[in-house]
Order: C-alpha cells, then sequence, then structure tokens
C-alpha cells in the first residue's frame, strides 16, 4: 500500500492494490488539497480511516455500511452514525439506540461514541470517508464509493459468516456485492426520523446479529 495511506496493518495486505489503482491516486490528491485549501473537512486526516484501525481485517464479524460522514464540526470521527461523546447525538443514532433498547434491553446510552463496537469487531463503514463542513455529500463521486465497495467486495470474498446490517436504500444498493450464500445480510429503512416508523423500529437487528454469530460459533457483540 502506498506509505502515505495510513491504515491498520491487515487491512494493508488486502487493499495495497486498490490504493495503487488510478482512480484511488486521484482521490487521494483531492482529499489532501481538500484538507490544505478548504476551511473545514471532516473527519479530522487521522480519523479518515478510523473504522479500519479500530477493526482489523481478521477481526471483523458485522459491516455496518453509513453513506456520508456528518458535516458538523466536532460530529465525525471515522465511524458510521458514530460522535465522540459530549456531542449531541444526532437523530438516527438515538434511533439505533431506542431500537436497540427495545431489541436487547440495553440502556440507551447517554454519549454517541460507538468506538466500543468497532472494537468488538464492528466495522462501521461510511461508502464516503470525507466531506466538506455544513455540506451533505460534497465528496461524493470523488472516488470513495469505488474503494469502500471493494472494501465490503473483499470482506465478502475473503471471510465467511460476516452479518451486514443495511439500513435504507442506499445501503441495500450495495448487496450486490455481498454473497449471501455464505454471509448474513440484513436489510431495514434506515433510522432516520423519516424512515424509522416504517419498519426500522421493530427489526431486532441487534438479536439477529449475534443469533447468527453464535450460530456460528462466533462471540456475540456486547452492544
Amino acid at each position: 500500500m502506498d506509505s502515505s495511506v495510513h491504515i491498520e496493518d491487515s487491512w494493508k495486505k488486502y487493499l495495497s492494490d486498490e490504493c495503487q489503482k488510478p482512480y484511488f491516486v486521484d482521490l487521494r490528491t483531492k482529499v489532501r488539497d481538500a484538507y490544505e485549501h478548504e476551511a473545514g473537512v471532516f473527519p479530522s486526516p487521522r480519523d479518515v480511516f478510523r473504522a479500519f484501525d479500530l477493526c482489523p481485517f481478521d477481526e471483523v464479524k458485522v459491516v455496518i455500511l453509513g453513506q456520508d460522514p456528518y458535516h458538523g464540526k466536532g460530529q465525525a470521527h471515522g465511524l458510521c452514525f458514530s460522535v465522540p461523546n459530549g456531542v449531541a447525538v444526532p437523530p438516527s443514532l438515538r434511533n439505533i439506540y431506542k431500537e436497540l433498547r427495545d431489541d436487547v434491553g440495553k440502556v440507551i446510552p447517554m454519549g454517541g461514541d460507538l468506538t466500543h463496537w468497532a472494537t468488538q469487531g464492528v466495522l462501521l463503514l461510511n461508502a464516503t470517508l470525507t466531506v466538506l463542513e455544513g455540506r451533505a455529500g460534497s465528496h461524493q463521486g470523488l472516488g470513495w464509493e469505488t474503494f469502500t465497495d471493494a472494501v465490503i467486495k473483499k470482506i465478502s470474498d475473503e471471510k465467511e459468516h460476516v452479518v451486514f446490517i443495511l439500513w435504507g436504500r442506499y445501503a441495500q444498493s450495495k448487496s450486490g456485492l455481498i454473497d449471501e450464500n455464505k454471509h448474513c445480510v440484513l436489510k431495514a429503512p434506515h433510522p432516520s426520523p423519516l424512515s424509522a416508523y416504517a419498519g426500522f423500529f421493530g427489526s431486532k437487528p441487534f438479536s439477529k446479529t449475534n443469533e447468527y454469530l453464535k450460530a456460528h460459533k462466533e462471540t456475540p457483540i456486547e452492544w
């Protein structure tokens, strides 16, 4: 892998070829220029690959797919749906917490940091890994989606019995990258307030994930 891409070692083995491709070289240049010349780009450079750093390839048991980092100051820290503790919990994450409570009886946390999921083998992957402040979707189409599609397919190809949690139409559009004969794919509406009542609530993704992991002799997630 290119020495300028700082990512956890086990991922380098699987993604080194991807990072040599022309689209990724171009993407890296565009993102570096954005950090140098734009007033606000999130997350901070050290957190762009944080989802990978906290969840090595060999430890991935669950993939939760988001679309875009949060674009407000102090929110994004490299994990989809997650915000640092001390930052207001966003509406979608509040709904995730409600479902977590109703599904497995978990007390709703005060903070929005999902690091403890990531360190247990939950890859909290946004399809796009950077964004401009106040401009949702501003780094879509730069090449990040090609990269993260390759990540999803690599996990599908190289591993077995991974749970892919796809919330909303965008995430579900990635299902074609996943071999459903050897993985579990859980689909539900997005947890945003606009769609949570259309089937996200009551979908029981957390208990279903753990039932599948236990059935395949994997340690369940302590949500």
